[in-house]
């Protein structure tokens, strides 16, 4: 996995529906062969209100949001920092959707290949029943000090990549990553 190209990726959204809600702030990781080439994270004027429920949980508010770009006016700059590359996040089909839905809206086809950390961990360690991200963290002595924002759980999102392959021999991951994708 880590001789691949790699975008760790996560999303902050105004709710959990990628056809209704919008992406409220992007943060990616990129990696390529075990390292780390750089960080990137905006917040997104998702043009409606973000509900109270998700202010409380990711501290981001309407305030933070009014000046930020539209997903418009980040496209660009994303396509251009995560096109051809693996995307690997944490309940991927939740981010890529709303990345999806997010570029659609504005008349770009995306695709990409992705990877799961969730369906991941599953084949890693099919002992354990839980497999979300602050289980995780604690299970593998992860910390963050930004959680639920998108560049924090980004950069958990790679530690916890990095503690897989000193935990476990390459050719499991790869092999679990293979089934996983």
């Amino acid at each position: 996995m880590l001789t691949e190209h790699l975008i760790f990726l996560d999303l902050e959204t105004t709710g959990s529906s990628a056809a209704r809600d919008r992406v409220t702030e992007v943060g990616l990781v990129e990696v390529n062969h075990g390292r780390v080439l750089g960080e990137w994270a905006t917040l997104v004027n998702p043009g409606v209100n973000i509900p109270p429920m998700i202010q409380s949980l990711t501290g981001i508010t309407d305030e933070m949001v009014a000046l930020a770009p539209s997903f418009a006016d980040i496209s660009r700059e994303l396509l251009d920092r995560i096109d051809g590359k693996l995307l690997v996040a944490h309940n991927a089909r939740f981010d890529y959707g709303f990345l999806r839905n997010e570029f659609q809206r504005i008349g770009v086809d995306y695709t990409s290949r992705v990877l799961c950390t969730v369906k991941l961990s599953r084949r890693l360690f099919p002992h354990h029943q839980r497999h979300n991200l602050d289980i995780l963290m604690t299970r593998h002595g992860i910390t963050c000090d930004a959680r639920h924002r998108a560049l924090g759980d980004a950069r958990v999102l790679w530690q916890l990549t990095q503690c897989w392959h000193r935990e476990l021999d390459a050719a499991t991951i790869t092999s679990a990553a293979e089934l996983a994708a």
